[in-house]
């Protein structure tokens, strides 16, 4: 069982005395019932992906409970082209849900770094985001229906693909970003697009986050819904990504974005008129990538940057978004505030400028190992103090977790919370489901 009881990045290691991987719907309602009944704590895990330690038991647990994996419950339910939609089971792999789309002559557009081992049930429960967020949004704009086993080992099914629906609250989007706390996503039904036939992908060069943000607005100004994707990458950041992809960098500028546009038809003006329209602004440091394997070799710098930091050693990532518009400013403000605590500190910046999320990763060059979080609490305040000061939030696509669950207090109102923990309470009275995780204790 030691695979499933540690996360991915050996931060959280908990004790169950049994792992189930059900097979079917109905086992899992009865595993549920089970728990419910004998008061077992339960940890529901898909891919345990997670960077939070969302998947995995917490200290609370305390070896009594067990994980409830839904690796096995993997089957796609219906393919329905007319509604432009698909029915998968929890467990199914996000790449595979792309290719069972590609199959069909459609796209589902979620696309995130371990797309190869993290499933639907997981990305719904986080709620994840991925590089095309500005075109198609998080995972909750693309959930039609939902299937989920509630704590006490009912089922409610609402996978029918309405794309209009008023009667009342939409329940499903409380459990969208519960992270496992209110039930077990067992199905969803999700939206499928057509596919891309022209993609215009560009590296950009600019002088500061200011001039990334101008271009944005240029971008979005002139293609509207084709802009897919718009990354933020600090000149360190690709530079440790050349390096270790052992790919020659596409220009030199502090800051660099690179930005996509997609058209479902064969547009063969798209190309000249991004170009003229870079031009026209005076974003002259700029390549347009001529071919596919061109493409391919511009989003590998930026898909690979995280891989590239693992030489640094372990770092205190932050998983942080903002407005737009203050971007800018968090980083000029808090990177002087954390290196005047730290000097010895490297700071690797990347992420998706187009909807405010950033990866705001820190490494102490002295400390390769774990025992670098023995300085996250104190990096953490000093990060979260500048993020909170511009609007923003701690937990933009990673979740919350048991790793910031002592942050929700300062993200979210008195009010909120408490209304947060009513709809806990209601599902879940006994609170038995992935104990310490999302809520303050």
């Amino acid at each position: 069982m030691a695979g499933f009881c540690i996360d991915q990045r050996r931060r959280f290691e908990g004790k169950v005395w049994a792992v189930v991987q059900p097979h079917s719907v109905e086992a899992v309602q009865k595993t549920v019932r089970y728990c419910y009944e004998q008061q077992i704590p339960l940890t529901p895990q898909g891919g345990n992906t997670s960077m939070c330690g969302g998947a995995t038991p917490s200290d609370s647990v305390a070896g009594l409970g067990i994980i409830v994996s839904l690796s096995k419950l993997n089957r796609v339910r219906e393919v329905n082209l007319a509604d432009n939609c698909i029915t998968v089971e929890a467990g199914r792999v996000l790449q595979q849900v792309q290719q069972d789309a590609a199959a069909v002559g459609r796209m589902f557009p979620l696309s995130l770094a371990s797309e190869g081992s993290c499933q639907i049930g997981g990305n719904i429960a986080c709620n994840a985001g991925g590089v095309n967020v500005v075109r198609y949004g998080p995972m909750r704009d693309l959930v039609m229906g939902l299937e989920v086993v509630l704590p006490n080992g009912d089922l409610l099914s609402h996978l029918s693909p309405l794309h209009k629906n008023t009667t009342g609250f939409d329940v499903k989007h409380a459990l969208i970003g519960s992270e496992g706390t209110l039930g077990i996503i067992t199905a969803a039904t999700l939206k499928l697009f057509a596919p891309a036939r022209t993609h215009v992908t560009a590296w950009v060069g600019v002088d500061s986050i200011d001039h990334a943000v101008a271009l944005l607005e240029l971008t979005q100004q002139h293609f509207a819904e084709r802009l897919s994707s718009f990354e933020l990458i600090s000149d360190f950041a690709l530079e440790l990504s050349s390096q270790h992809t052992q790919l020659s960098q596409p220009l030199s500028a502090p800051w660099h974005v690179l930005l996509e546009l997609t058209d479902s038809t064969d547009n063969t003006l798209l190309p000249e008129q991004l170009g003229e329209c870079l031009l026209g602004a005076g974003f002259e440091n700029a390549v347009l990538a001529e071919s596919e394997q061109q493409r391919e070799q511009l989003w590998s710098l930026r898909e690979n940057i995280s891989d590239a930091q693992r030489h640094l050693g372990a770092s205190i990532k932050h998983d942080i978004a903002m407005p737009i518009r203050s971007v800018a400013s968090f980083v000029h403000a808090c990177a002087p505030v954390l290196q005047a605590a730290y000097p010895n500190a490297k700071i690797v910046v990347f992420g998706h400028l187009g909807d405010g999320s950033l990866h705001y990763n820190v490494f102490m060059p002295d400390v390769l190992s774990n025992d670098v979080y023995q300085y996250e609490a104190g990096m953490n305040a000093l990060v979260y103090e500048q993020v909170f000061a511009v609007g923003g939030t701690v937990a933009a696509e990673h979740g919350i977790g048991q790793l910031k669950t002592k942050w929700m207090d300062k993200m979210r109102s008195g009010t909120e919370l408490a209304l947060m923990l009513a709809i806990k309470k209601q599902l879940d009275p006994n609170c038995l489901f992935n104990q310490g995780k999302v809520l303050p204790d």
